[in-house]
């Protein structure tokens, strides 16, 4: 079992890193789009930074390019997200509380993306097939 394990971790990791920037990239094109079901953003807002680093941070994430750099600044803008906008710093009623001020997804994102930028694009990322060329 160990093993099967030990072989199929690169695929596994290699879907994580995927389907995560992917679903981050989608956040960010349905804030600066305006679709999936919320409005577009002001262009130039803070909202619409953080959604271009959404988008291109989850896209060269979940390809594999540039993993270490993106993922570092995506989870740091999960950061922010979760301390600005949804703790706000209010130590009322367990405010802090992800699953009180509806942070959860802030704050899995952040600690995603930082565990991509510390263990980077793994075997199968499109960085390894540029270096080998």
């Amino acid at each position: 079992m160990k093993d099967t394990l030990e072989r199929v971790e690169p695929l596994v990791y290699t879907l994580l890193r995927f389907v995560v920037g992917a679903l981050m990239a989608l956040h960010g094109l349905q804030k600066l789009a305006g679709v999936l079901g919320m409005q577009a953003v002001p262009t130039g807002s803070q909202m619409w930074i953080g959604a271009v680093i959404e988008l291109v941070g989850g896209g060269l994430v979940a390809v594999g390019l540039g993993t270490r750099l993106a993922a570092f600044i995506v989870s740091g803008q999960m950061a922010v997200a979760y301390f600005q906008f949804h703790w706000q710093l209010d130590m009322s009623s367990f405010h802090w509380v992800p699953l009180v001020n509806h942070g959860e997804l802030a704050v899995v994102y952040c600690f995603a993306f930082l565990f991509f930028f510390a263990r980077g694009g793994g075997p199968i990322a499109l960085e390894r097939v540029i270096a080998k060329t």
